[in-house]
């Protein structure tokens, strides 16, 4: 590997390394802070990683906060901040759940079907923050955020049973879908089932790796988040690589609720998973943008969720995962400005001692001429 290949490496990883560490170490201060063992609450967690029912566990949550944070990743490419994703993903989720339960159609149009309406819907939602930027200027960060409350109430009143809605209990729910748009997951016997959808978290990672490194697009969409006027110096509309990133992401972000939809609960209601789309924000952060590093952030995030209630049965508060994935964010920030600006530095030394070399050995080639 060449020397230029490793400090890129380098700097790619060290940022999360750092972030990890001092996460650890401030959870760890925090904990002592409050009387605890600063030790154990990780021991214990690391412990549950090691039962194959919670590793089902994890890597069905992962699928879910992967294909949020992969519809963050876009915008962020972009230089857009798609604050939107919880709305998108938990609209998306409502009118795929609406449309399973209404039709009953074959399983290989009904499956199809539903993937369209959640791709349509989260796309639609974010669409209309992406015509609002480029028609009117209203940042995305505004208007993603506006989008997500008029999401909560739209899906308040879709919930009414005068509407779409299914009163079950204390429960407002959509109603079960039905059995032809269930997707079977896959049974791993005592461990559980794993999502059959977790395979569309991997195809997906896979496009949008291929879509940004391997394809026209993709240099376009990373030129325009680099340069807008570079970018438009070559020929790339900003506007429309603005508006395709938002409806991309949108699209991405519909997604991220079916794992769970299709593969288990069959039915939006109150019980549906909410946050998610914000979790993305700092599972993208944590992994850079990469698909790669998205999914073991992901993974460390489902390992928090999913270990952390052992937590209660031995006195200490499950909410110490929820600390440390706040300040795994706040690290990360930290970090990466840190690495880069490390980074920057050595590049700028580099580069002089290039210049100083090649000042001396032009001088010492002048002295052999002029000799001659």
């Amino acid at each position: 590997m060449k020397k230029f290949d490793k400090e890129r490496l380098l700097l790619a990883v060290a940022g999360p390394v750092i972030a990890l560490a001092v996460a650890f170490v401030l959870s760890a201060i925090v904990l002592v802070a409050s009387g605890k063992n600063p030790v154990e609450p990780f021991a214990l967690m690391f412990e549950q990683a090691g039962f194959s029912d919670i590793q089902v566990l994890i890597v069905n949550q992962a699928s879910m906060y992967y294909i949020a944070a992969l519809a963050v990743a876009i915008g962020f490419r972009m230089n857009l901040f798609n604050i939107g994703v919880d709305g998108q993903y938990q609209l998306a989720a409502m009118m795929t759940a609406i449309v399973g339960a209404h039709l009953d159609l074959p399983a290989v149009v009904q499956v199809p079907l539903l993937l369209l309406t959640a791709l349509f819907t989260g796309a639609f939602w974010s669409g209309i923050a992406g015509v609002l930027k480029v028609t009117r200027g209203v940042s995305e960060v505004v208007a993603t955020i506006m989008l997500n409350a008029i999401a909560t109430s739209l899906i308040v009143y879709m919930w009414r049973p005068d509407v779409f809605g299914v009163k079950v209990g204390n429960n407002n729910t959509t109603g079960e879908m039905h059995a032809s748009g269930w997707i079977p997951g896959i049974d791993l016997g005592a461990a559980g089932e794993v999502y059959g959808l977790v395979l569309l978290a991997v195809l997906l990672g896979i496009g949008y790796w291929v879509a940004l490194n391997r394809t026209r697009f993709g240099f376009d969409l990373r030129a325009s988040g680099a340069s807008e006027t570079a970018a438009a110096a070559s020929g790339v509309d900003p506007k429309r690589m603005v508006l395709t990133a938002m409806l991309l992401s949108g699209a991405i972000a519909g997604l991220a609720g079916l794992p769970i939809l299709l593969g288990d609960t069959h039915t939006y209601s109150l019980n549906f998973p909410t946050g998610i789309g914000f979790l993305g924000i700092g599972i993208a952060l944590l992994g850079r943008n990469s698909p790669v590093g998205i999914a073991f952030a992901a993974l460390l995030w489902a390992w928090l969720d999913k270990a952390s209630p052992e937590l209660d049965f031995h006195g200490y508060d499950k909410e110490i995962a929820v600390i440390m994935q706040g300040l795994i964010v706040l690290s990360v920030v930290v970090s990466y400005e840190a690495v880069r600006e490390w980074g920057l530095r050595r590049q700028q030394r580099r580069v002089g001692a290039e210049l100083a070399a090649g000042h001396v050995l032009g001088a010492h080639n002048t002295k052999e001429v002029a000799g001659r």
